[in-house]
């Protein structure tokens, strides 16, 4: 007779752990370019439409290759994915110093996308089948949670800081590439593949040559719903990290140091909501979790547009509106998607409502962005992601209850 499979705990804290350090490492060289961007843009003669560019390429790469990517990663494993997709979006990140124009960068921005989009469905999954079921939107929050205090709370602080103390912004990427590259060692050192049997409360990944099934993950309604609200979040939130520094800078006329402090409160509030909102829905459900989410997020980003150039006031409305954005995010492409998910397609469905929220989300809304700002005023780009916002909150009423409390609880009411 077979024993009951035990759940490790202590390998459950280390995973999640190991994992957050590397989602936050990839948000600190994603998000470091708009901080640094009021520097750049008289070196390269870039524009505001340029920062959209920049930020919507490594958008779409990102959602193009955490579609397939998360795919792959159910085939032959995790390690095989993330370790050097950790390495090489830490090694782009220095790269980025030497960029001589926008072609250089959008090339370099490009390559990062497809290291990070990688990285993104796969690290996402190897939290889940590392937790306990009941906690897992709580750690799959808590290892996504390091992505918006990293790149959106500690960045601009970084950034702003360092120009005091490097001769030029340059080298403030230079730096950004050592972190990374040692926590792909403890990477390596750590984490394991999935087992056979049953981790986290999922089941493992199927026997090498079984056939993964798009067909059967596309008949998913939650999937397709967290891909609809996941793309209303991410053109909420990233316009607003793209476009915020610059609105700070040339609209509201804010010194760069008051916007290192107020754009610092979208990574601080991320990083509460990224662990908040998922974790809650382990108690009240991940559709009233979704919608209070989505309600929060809009009034909030409407308190900010009507807010003047008072840094603090400014600070804490932001981070209300981060905090709500980015828990959508973690609860789209973590319980949600993972529950959502056919056997063995874990990563695929993570892969899938991540990639699809990127290409359209953190891909072409930034882009819209970017021209809406050129041409109209970069005070309009605020009004885009509000909008996107709005829709998303219809959007959640039609999901499913998946949240193994929940569905236990319903499943009892109807037992009595």
């Amino acid at each position: 007779m077979t024993p009951p499979l035990v759940h490790d705990t202590a390998y459950e804290w280390k995973a999640v752990t190991i994992l957050a350090l590397g989602f936050g490492l990839m948000g600190l060289d994603r998000w470091l370019l708009a901080p640094m961007f009021p520097f750049m843009m008289k070196d390269l003669d870039l524009s505001y439409q340029d920062l959209g560019l920049l930020i919507g390429v490594l958008g779409l790469a990102w959602g193009v290759f955490s579609i397939t990517m998360g795919r792959v990663s159910d085939r032959v494993g995790r390690r095989k994915v993330l370790i050097p997709a950790a390495i090489a979006f830490s090694c782009l990140s220095g790269l980025s110093g030497l960029a001589t124009g926008l072609i250089s960068l959008m090339l370099i921005r490009t390559v990062m996308g497809v290291a990070e989009g990688s990285f993104c469905p796969t690290s996402v999954a190897a939290a889940g089948e590392a937790s306990h079921p009941r906690r897992r939107g709580l750690n799959q929050g808590l290892q996504q949670s390091a992505f918006p205090l990293f790149g959106l709370g500690l960045a601009p602080i970084i950034a702003t800081q360092l120009m005091d103390v490097l001769p030029s912004w340059h080298y403030v990427f230079f730096l950004s590439a050592v972190p990374g590259l040692i926590l792909a060692w403890f990477m390596y050192k750590v984490i394991r593949e999935p087992g056979t049997g049953v981790q986290g409360g999922l089941p493992a990944a199927p026997a090498a040559g079984a056939t993964l099934s798009w067909k059967e993950l596309l008949r998913r309604r939650n999937l397709l719903l967290a891909v609809a609200s996941i793309l209303c979040a991410m053109t909420g939130i990233f316009v607003v990290g793209a476009m915020v520094p610059n609105y700070l800078t040339d609209y509201l006329k804010l010194t760069p140091q008051q916007m290192g402090l107020v754009v610092s409160a979208i990574g601080i509030g991320g990083f509460f909501g990224e662990f908040g909102v998922p974790g809650i829905s382990d108690f009240i459900g991940r559709r009233a979790a979704a919608f209070l989410a989505f309600v929060g997020a809009a009034l909030a980003l409407y308190a900010f547009i009507r807010t003047d150039a008072s840094p603090w006031a400014l600070f804490g409305v932001l981070l209300v509106v981060s905090f709500f954005c980015f828990g959508l995010l973690a609860l789209m492409t973590g319980p949600i998607a993972t529950e959502a998910a056919p056997p063995g397609m874990v990563a695929s469905a993570i892969g899938t409502v991540s990639g699809l929220g990127e290409i359209f989300g953190g891909g072409v809304a930034p882009v819209v962005a970017g021209y809406i700002a050129q041409h109209h005023g970069i005070q309009y780009t605020l009004y885009l992601a509000l909008g996107g916002i709005a829709i998303g909150l219809a959007v959640s009423l039609f999901l499913k209850e998946t949240a193994p409390r929940k569905v236990e609880a319903g499943v009892r009411a109807q037992a009595s």
